[in-house]
Parts: structure tokens; sequence; C-alpha cells
């Protein structure tokens, strides 16, 4: 009889997820099929088979995930469209708002972690407008639409079996998880494995809250920027003047320099001195977002820590320029967009890529992803030309390309 029972208790979990999903998923049979045999990954990383068969039971595919994973504002849109969206007027206001009101807390923080309050504050208004904007997508639905179909079905795999252990040890409960249409959760946005990697219970109640709780909100993203090489004391990054020769193919985070060694070479600030805004002892480098004719910035490993919270170039300078409008400090550019020169499409991405290709130029694969590959090739096609090889693929030089 005690064998009989075993077998049933073991049965029955597999039975009534299957009754479940037949009910309410009947429409959609690939991703029930994804449900089922994803399973034994899942129990193979540790979690159980009671939470695996509760949570994916009741998930379901997001349209709305494929629509937006190839939509990302922050890298379609042009870089000076995105700032004008990061450091709104609102958002600046809101931002010095909301960090004087935790101002206590977020002393604390940056004590504490060495991370400037202001860069905190920065994130959680890019990330959640300071709390109020934090998703109401379910993150499991979410990661398993993305885990079960799409170019990133690695991430979606490892982040869905990050949202089960989180649900599976206790951490938080599923009425919590809810996020953006890619699976972040919280007023600073994190996904379930940075969560079980950085968040932090800074108040000691047992919980690493990062939806209510501001101590555990503010530590958390000050861990994760820490860990990731945020160094105290250091600025993000600051606008810079490059001289007339400058070699544009310097500019990059790949070519790292003393900030004495950029300005033995003829880097200036806009206003000041570059050593009264940085140790010359610092290794830096050259940004040129919007190419030759655009405004040039030099970052620091700071600039990179923000990075690895979200590896866009649009959306770290956001977070650096909404730092400096919270503390108070100028975000005028000395140097204007080349508003006349506008980002290229998907179709012209690939366009610019596949045309590369057929000069001899490998960009790597066609993809329309404008990555080192593409870049490099780009850069080695405008010194051909004799042209600045800043690497900026806009409508202007796909035009030159197209037509050399």
């Amino acid at each position: 009889m005690a064998a009989f029972k075993w077998v049933i208790q073991a049965v029955a979990p597999i039975a009534v997820m299957g009754a479940l999903v037949s009910a309410a998923h009947a429409a959609d049979p690939e991703f029930d099929a994804f449900r089922q045999s994803f399973r034994s990954e899942a129990l193979a990383a540790g979690i159980s088979a009671e939470t695996y068969t509760r949570e994916m039971a009741t998930a379901e595919p997001l349209p709305i995930v494929f629509e937006r994973d190839s939509n990302q504002p922050e890298f379609n849109r042009p870089v000076w469209s995105y700032l004008e969206s990061a450091v709104s007027e609102r958002r600046v206001n809101d931002g010095i708002t909301n960090a004087t009101l935790r101002n206590d807390t977020l002393a604390a923080v940056e004590e504490k972690y060495g991370v400037d309050r202001a860069i905190i504050a920065a994130i959680w208004g890019l990330e959640s407008a300071y709390g109020k904007i934090m998703g109401d997508h379910d993150v499991v639905s979410s990661l398993a639409t993305m885990a079960y179909k799409g170019r990133r079905t690695f991430f979606g795999k490892s982040q869905l079996i990050g949202a089960l252990t989180i649900l599976d040890k206790d951490y938080a409960d599923r009425s919590q998880l809810k996020g953006s249409w890619a699976g972040a959760m919280g007023q600073t946005q994190f996904i379930p494995t940075t969560y079980l990697a950085y968040a932090v219970d800074e108040d000691g109640d047992g919980h690493r809250n990062l939806w209510t709780n501001h101590a555990d909100i503010f530590a958390s993203t000050a861990n994760y920027l820490k860990r990731s090489g945020y160094k105290a004391g250091q600025p993000w990054g600051m606008e810079v003047m490059v001289p007339a020769e400058f070699d544009y193919g310097d500019a990059s985070l790949d070519t790292e320099k003393t900030v004495a060694q950029w300005y033995s070479m003829g880097v200036r600030t806009p206003t000041g001195s570059l050593s009264d805004m940085a140790d010359l002892n610092a290794s830096a480098s050259i940004l040129v977002p919007a190419g030759a004719n655009g405004p040039a910035f030099m970052v620091f490993d700071n600039y990179r820590a923000i990075l690895k919270y979200n590896n866009s170039t649009s959306y770290a300078l956001g977070v650096g320029m909404l730092s400096n409008a919270i503390a108070g400090r100028s975000i005028t550019l000395a140097q204007d967009w080349p508003r006349d020169d506008r980002p290229l499409s998907l179709d012209e991405r690939k366009q610019l890529q596949q045309t590369l290709a057929d000069k001899g130029y490998d960009p790597g694969p066609v993809d329309g992803i404008i990555g080192a590959g593409t870049r490099k090739a780009l850069k080695a096609w405008q010194r051909a030309q004799g042209v600045p090889a800043d690497g900026y693929a806009s409508a202007k030089t796909l035009a030159a390309l197209t037509a050399s």
C-alpha cells in the first residue's frame, strides 16, 4: 500500500500539470511541448518537481516579448533622441525630488559601497521612473516565451531557471514576479540571475526586497555596480574635444590610455583642465557615439560598470548624464549631435553589412547588428576612402559606401 501511495504522489503533479496545460493552452502545442521538455532541464538545475509543476502550469507565451525584443529603444533610436527622453526635464526634476526624499538611505549606501548616490538614483529613474513603472508582465511567462523560441533562447532558459529558483527557495512569490517583457524585476530591474547573484538584504529583515524596500533596492544596485568594477571617487566620464588630426580608430572601448596620454595627444575638455576632472593616471577610453561629427566622451571604469547593467552606449550615457543633472552638474554639451545624419534601419544595416562584404571588408554575419566586426570593417573602408574612420553607421555613410 505504501509503495502504491508513493507512485500516486510522484505521478500526480505531472498529471495535474498536463490537465492544466491542455485546458489552458491547447491552442499552442509548440509551447506546450517546450514546457514538457524543459522540465528535465529545470529539475537537473535543482528546481523541485512541485515548483516546476505549479509555476509552469500557468505560464503562457506572450507575443509582446517577440515584438519588443527586436525593437529596444536604447539600441534602435538615435542616441540624441534616447538622451532627450532619459534626461528630460520631468525625469531630472523627479530625480532631484526622489533623491532628496531618500537621501539618508542613498547616502548610507554610497558610504558603504563607494558608489555615487546620483548614479544609483539615475539607474532608479531610467529603470522604473523612480519606482512608478516596474512592469506588469508575468516574469515566468515572459522568460518562458523567450526560452522556447527566438534569437535568445539560451538567455531565456537561464533566466527562467533563475526565476524558478527564486520561487523554489521562497525568496519571493509569483505575485511579486511582475516586470518587463524581458523578465527584469523590481525598482532597478534585476533579471533573475542578477537578483540571485547580487541582491542583498540591506536592512536585515530576512528578505531581498527589490520591489518596496529602498535600502535593499539601492544597496543591491550599488553591490552590482561595485562588483562590476565601479571605483569610488572616479567619474563615469565627461565630454571632451579631440584635435583635428585625431585618429578615430582610437575611439573605442578597446583602446585605453591614461588621461595624461590622451592629454598629450591633444584631447581637452570644453572648459577647464583634464587634471581638474580626473586623475591623470586613470585609464580611460574615447567614444564618439554619433561619429566624428558628434560629441566625444572620455569614459572610465565606472562607465564600463554601467554597461554591465545594460550593454548599450545610449543607456550608459543616459545614466551618466542623468546622474550629473540630479547632482546639480551641467548636462549641456559643447558639441551638438549630427541630427541630419540619421542612424540606419534594420534593413539598411543589413545592406551596409552586405555592401561591405561585397567590397571585401568582412563585417561578419549579415544580421543587422552593428557589432565590433561591422565597425572594424567599416573603419577599414573609411580609411581606404581617406575619411575619418569613426565606424559610425549612418544614412550618409551608407550612401557613400554604396556609391563608391
